[in-house]
């Protein structure tokens, strides 16, 4: 009874645990690809994986290097060097009518080899060679001549290649003669064209030369303009003369008007008659009169006749004396007055003279810019038509002189041995070449693979705990490709799930020596690293399932099953995949009676329980006749009850559940289990594919405890 109330007090709490698990969803994303961030363990990595494709492709280069080495013919081959740049150079004709400086030559030797290899050069010295071998064209020779320039000398040196010695001595020997016959063609045709571009450009520079001469002598008479500095001294003297004189000027005008000015007072008037001849003349006859009366007074009366006489005079000389004193001021006033109105006209046209040179001498910097310009243009008009009569003088002077050809330094020969073929360079660059090739064909497939290699690679680019990396074991493909089914009777039992029950059929004992270490211990890793997951509650139930099929989901679940037995847990692994049911096969049991069974009629548990005496602990179910609707039998209540009965009786329950990629089933059960442990091979799970399942899973919020990398292989 105590042990009942127990096992229903903790089948209350697996409940509760079931219900809402412990596990909270881990938070997953898709991490940042590694893309070009290889490192040179990765790229040893991809060599060590695609070494079959390295191989392959470097082996398929060399034989085509090989068998191309040993089908070439033996080839001869021929050359000969000109001296392309003689004493008298035909490359400074166009320098000489561009530059004063006639000694600097500018032969492109790059542009010289292009035209020497050019159709229209070739073509002719192709037809002339057809009429000795007719299959020659301008690819076949172009092909097979070599053209360069040896170092910086100028000596061109020009090769050709052919398995016909004579073949080449007669080539080289027609290509030798129509080069040498261009290079003299070109010289007169290009000192004929240097003349004629002289006397055509002649006319034009000294119609120039005239215009700017003429246009400077209109400009000379316009302003009276000889020099910019003379005319700036002629001007300032000039400027300085008419300030002086109409100084002096101004001062006279000054003294006229005060003149003027003075004889319009009574001081003035009498300082002036002091200067009147007869207005003197006048006073001493008055003045003698006025004695002679004085002195007759004294011996005579008044009214005397020579007293009156004397006073007659006297009364006719005063009107003469004022008549004379107004006349000789009026004088002396006009005179003064026409000396002021004189002397303001000089002021005024000194004064016009003055602004009008200070206006030119203003004008003078516009007028030396214009001139200097005018000056400037003329100059270099005169030195280019100069330039351009000398360089027509010299051309004409070297077309009259002998012209010389190319000089061949170096005949062409006969060849008399093939060339070697360094096989031994051929094959090392084949080799090179074709492990190049192959590795960048590796690099490609690489690039293109969508998969994961390394347990490296898994956990970075998926955000979810790896709880372990299961290496590939080749024990266990032989063992699954190996298994026999037999029809083993199922033994029903009827005594409690929680006591041993003699007599059930059994997995056969597996030998564990069979299999690697390192098998075993990944395994180990794996178990231990599930149960730490949570040190507060142990997981009790997970479900084991994939991205895809294939990836070995349901081997994983079956030895971890074992695994776990072996560490002293009792164990229950059921084959919840009602599509594809595969534990059975692994188990080597029947699968006439499973969860199917369990779940759609009144079977007892205990009739489709399978124990292994070996593992006392280890149980299994399978998953029974494969039903129509699997996804209505694990989503029933009946489902929901074994899975609480299951959870109840063993340590641990491992269901192999379908992938989760287009099938709901894993969803149905994951939300009364501890969470889902998902399963990716290596080299072959599509990422693409577990991302989409990583996806779903987050949306519904299922509980993933971690991922498992199947089948790795030593990298």
């Amino acid at each position: 009874m105590m042990e009942n109330k127990s096992s229903q007090a903790s089948s209350s709490d697996q409940n509760k645990n079931l219900s809402s698990p412990f596990l909270q969803a881990q938070p997953f994303t898709e991490s940042e690809g590694l893309g070009d961030d290889w490192n040179f363990r990765d790229f040893l990595g991809i060599l060590r994986r695609r070494s079959l494709i390295i191989a392959g492709v470097a082996v398929l280069v060399m034989i085509a290097v090989v068998s191309s080495s040993l089908r070439q013919k033996p080839e001869y081959e021929g050359n000969f060097r000109l001296l392309v740049e003689p004493l008298n150079d035909d490359s400074k004709v166009v320098d000489v009518v561009k530059e004063a400086n006639v000694d600097k030559s500018s032969l492109d030797y790059e542009s010289q080899i292009q035209v020497l290899k050019s159709p229209k050069l070739i073509g002719d010295i192709v037809k002339e060679l057809q009429h000795f071998y007719p299959e020659i064209n301008y690819s076949s020779l172009a092909n097979y001549l070599t053209i360069t320039r040896l170092g910086e000398t100028k000596i061109i040196e020009v090769r050709y290649r052919s398995s016909d010695a004579n073949k080449i001595k007669k080539v080289l020997d027609t290509i030798a003669i129509n080069y040498s016959n261009y290079s003299k063609e070109k010289r007169q045709t290009k000192l004929n064209n240097g003349i004629k571009f002289v006397e055509t450009q002649l006319p034009s520079l000294q119609k120039r030369v005239d215009e700017i001469q003429k246009d400077l002598q209109i400009f000379r008479q316009k302003y009276d303009f000889i020099e910019p500095d003379t005319q700036a001294q002629q001007i300032a003297t000039q400027v300085n003369n008419l300030s002086g004189q109409r100084l002096a000027v101004n001062q006279q005008l000054a003294q006229a008007r005060a003149n003027l000015a003075g004889l319009q007072g009574q001081e003035g008037k009498l300082a002036a008659l002091n200067n009147a001849t007869v207005y003197q003349q006048l006073i001493v006859q008055v003045g003698q009169l006025e004695t002679q009366i004085a002195a007759e007074s004294a011996r005579f009366q008044e009214n005397s006749p020579s007293i009156r006489t004397l006073k007659d005079k006297r009364n006719n000389l005063l009107p003469l004396l004022s008549q004379e004193a107004r006349r000789f001021l009026d004088v002396k006033v006009a005179e003064v007055a026409t000396q002021v109105q004189s002397l303001e006209v000089q002021s005024q046209e000194l004064a016009k003279a003055e602004q009008k040179l200070e206006q030119r001498r203003k004008q003078l910097p516009v007028l030396a810019r214009q001139y200097t310009e005018m000056q400037r243009n003329l100059q270099v008009a005169t030195e280019s038509l100069n330039r351009f009569l000398t360089t027509r003088e010299t051309l004409q002077i070297q077309v009259a002189q002998t012209e010389l050809p190319w000089q061949l330094i170096q005949p062409p020969t006969k060849p008399e041995a093939p060339i070697s073929e360094d096989i031994k360079r051929s094959l090392i660059t084949g080799f090179l070449a074709s492990l190049a090739i192959g590795i960048g064909i590796a690099i490609l497939i690489e690039k293109l693979d969508n998969t994961y290699h390394t347990a490296l690679a898994l956990k970075e680019k998926i955000k979810v705990p790896l709880l372990g990396t299961i290496p590939f074991e080749k024990q266990i493909q032989n063992s699954q490709h190996g298994t026999n089914k037999q029809n083993i009777p199922i033994v029903r039992v009827a005594d409690s799930l929680r006591q041993s029950v003699p007599g059930l059929v059994v997995i056969p004992d597996h030998k564990y020596s069979n299999y690697s270490g390192k098998f075993l211990e990944a395994l180990r890793v794996l178990c231990t690293n599930i149960q730490l997951l949570s040190s507060d509650r142990p997981i009790r139930s997970i479900i084991i399932s994939s991205a895809m099929s294939g990836d070995g989901k349901s081997t994983v679940a079956f030895h971890l099953a074992q695994i776990a037995t072996a560490m002293g847990q009792r164990v229950l692994l059921v084959d919840a995949d009602l599509r594809q049911p595969t534990i059975h096969t692994l188990s080597n049991l029947n699968n006439l009676w499973g969860l199917s069974n369990l779940i759609s009629t009144n079977l007892p548990v205990g009739e489709v329980i399978r124990k292994v005496p070996s593992m006392k602990e280890l149980s299994v179910i399978t998953s029974g006749p494969i039903p129509p609707d699997p996804t209505k039998l694990l989503s029933s209540e009946k489902m929901k009850r074994l899975m609480e009965e299951f959870h109840n009786t063993f340590d641990l329950v491992i269901y192999d559940a379908p992938i989760l990629v287009g099938l709901a089933d894993a969803s149905l059960i994951a939300p009364h289990t501890n969470g889902i442990l998902l399963v990716v091979r290596m080299d072959k799970t599509d990422s693409s594919v577990l991302k989409r399942a990583l996806d779903n899973l987050k949306l519904s919020r299922m509980s993933v405890l971690g991922v498992v990398g199947n089948a790795q292989k030593n990298n």
